[in-house]
């Protein structure tokens, strides 16, 4: 089984999306659902995938998990969740008591929109992550090379819990990648608790002007620190879109993925989502 383990669906119309509102983002700024991704999935051969949050709202993971029930394809969701609320276990029980709710596999916030880098660390998110791995959820890193300090202390403070690092924690492709990055993902990368998602990159580079070969050293040094049974294909859809196409992206990462073994390859489609996220693949 191929999996897309990083896409979302959004409706612009319906909800308030803050970090779209950037002028360049407006080729995106309209609703994207299931059956716009049913097609793209069946076209580059992907059997499912696991959409994931967009906005801080418990609604959207409420409508994900209601999309999930109604969409085999959707095998799991990673929703959102405010991990300062004292009562966060209870909304996370009520959560997975929902129609589809036996498809939330993790919990994302967008920690690099906050100011304080270290917001990971605070007292009251901490006991959020708490409540999260206690009930066996995966947590995703949505970082950039700012916050990735504060991705490590976490990742240590939790040695038995799941973590998955979206995007490769963006580096900063179009500038031609940086050694704080480098550096940083090697030290979160040492901690064996996390996985990394190879999704995001093309977005990184300028949207232009980018091909496989200029991805290819960000997904070898990824695939170097992680192993290739610590990362995970994601499209990014429909943010890729910006840059590419929904082939177009499968195709450029199944390219630096297939450059480094066939096992790597193969492992990144399937099965290390399926363990990152344990997934009820049938």
């Amino acid at each position: 089984m191929l999996i897309d383990a990083h896409q979302h669906f959004w409706d612009p119309a319906r909800a308030d999306y803050p970090w779209m509102d950037a002028p360049e983002l407006t080729p995106i700024r309209r609703a994207f659902g299931p059956a716009d991704l049913a097609p793209l999935l069946k076209a580059n051969g992907i059997d499912a995938s696991i959409v994931v949050q967009c906005r801080s709202a418990l609604e959207e993971t409420e409508e994900f998990l209601r999309v999930a029930h109604d969409t085999p394809s959707v095998m799991g969701v990673v929703g959102w969740a405010d991990l300062t609320d004292a009562a966060l276990g209870d909304t996370l029980d009520r959560l997975r008591a929902l129609p589809g709710g036996a498809k939330l596999v993790g919990i994302r916030h967008q920690v690099h929109d906050e100011a304080d880098p270290d917001w990971l660390l605070r007292a009251d998110v901490q006991r959020g992550l708490a409540a999260v791995f206690a009930r066996d959820l995966a947590y995703d890193f949505l970082v950039r090379t700012r916050e990735l300090p504060a991705a490590i202390a976490t990742a240590k403070a939790f040695p038995h819990a799941r973590f998955v690092l979206d995007h490769a924690a963006k580096p900063p492709i179009a500038v031609g990648g940086s050694a704080e990055w480098s550096d940083r993902i090697a030290s979160l990368a040492a901690c064996g608790n996390v996985w990394c998602k190879v999704s995001g990159l093309a977005t990184e580079a300028k949207w232009t002007d980018w091909d496989a070969e200029r991805l290819f050293p960000f997904v070898q040094h990824v695939a170097n620190s992680f192993g290739e049974d610590r990362l995970i294909f994601g499209s990014d859809w429909p943010v890729c879109l910006l840059a590419g196409s929904y082939g177009e992206i499968k195709a450029a990462l199944e390219a630096c993925l297939a450059k480094l073994g066939a096992s790597v390859r193969d492992k990144a489609f399937g099965v290390n989502a399926n363990r990152a996220y344990r997934l009820a693949v049938p």
